[in-house]
């Protein structure tokens, strides 16, 4: 069973950075679509940025061009770079190492317990 750890929140002021990541261990994930999903107070997940075996990579509208998402296959690590943060950004954030679009970016896999992130105006 693959477990994940999210880790790199924070509080942050507005147009701030920070850098998440996420660690793999049980099974890797070097053939796998791997993506982050966030969760927002009130709201559902909704999915934030995906990307392929072969570095494809996905992005929900309001986050393109300021985040920013990688991945280690050798670490077993997914990264996200997020950049000029915004409040409409805090939410707590989650992983996932089975990601698949249909209408929508649906995770498949396991979820980590996600870290939060909090941008301050």
């Amino acid at each position: 069973q693959v477990r994940l750890v999210e880790s790199g929140g924070g509080l942050v002021q507005v147009g701030g950075s920070l850098r998440l990541s996420c660690a793999a261990s049980g099974r890797t994930f070097s053939r796998d679509t791997v993506g982050w999903f966030r969760q927002a107070p009130g709201k559902e997940r909704e999915f934030v940025a995906a990307i392929t075996w072969d570095d494809y990579t996905y992005y929900t509208d309001s986050v393109k061009d300021r985040f920013t998402i990688s991945r280690d296959n050798a670490k077993n690590t997914v990264l996200l770079q997020m950049n000029s943060l915004k409040p409409d950004d805090t939410a707590v954030y989650y992983c996932n190492t089975d990601c698949r679009r249909y209408q929508n970016w649906i995770g498949f896999g396991s979820w980590g317990q996600g870290t939060q992130v909090t941008v301050s105006s």
